[in-house]
């Protein structure tokens, strides 16, 4: 399980992927990325889940968690490259309601 940060300085957009599993054990890891990123100024961040199998509920927290404190401060959470299983577990908990979510990290970067 790790994740890997990436900015494209040339949108501003802040990559965030998922390699494995987002689960109780490490959803600070992804709050605490993400929130660094914010601290240093950003706003427009992708979560990617191209190489992700699956996410618990305690995942799923830490993305409301995160998606709102985004907003607050006028910023925008997409995500992208959600499995069939994943998109299933979105629909089925009405997320996909709350959040952006597109096919790849390049379409969702593309979308701000």
């Amino acid at each position: 399980m790790s994740f890997t940060v990436r900015k494209d300085d040339a949108t501003g957009v802040v990559h965030v992927r998922i390699d494995g599993q987002l689960i109780v054990g490490n959803r600070h890891d992804l709050k605490k990325k993400v929130l660094d990123a914010m601290d240093e100024g950003e706003r427009k961040i992708v979560i990617d889940f191209t190489e992700t199998g699956y996410i618990d509920s305690s995942g799923l927290g830490v993305l409301v968690s995160l998606s709102k404190k985004i907003r607050e401060v006028g910023g925008d959470l997409r995500l992208a490259g959600l499995n069939d299983d994943l998109r299933t577990l979105f629909e089925l908990t009405k997320l996909d309601t709350l959040f952006t979510i597109m096919g790849s990290a390049e379409e969702a970067a593309g979308s701000f």
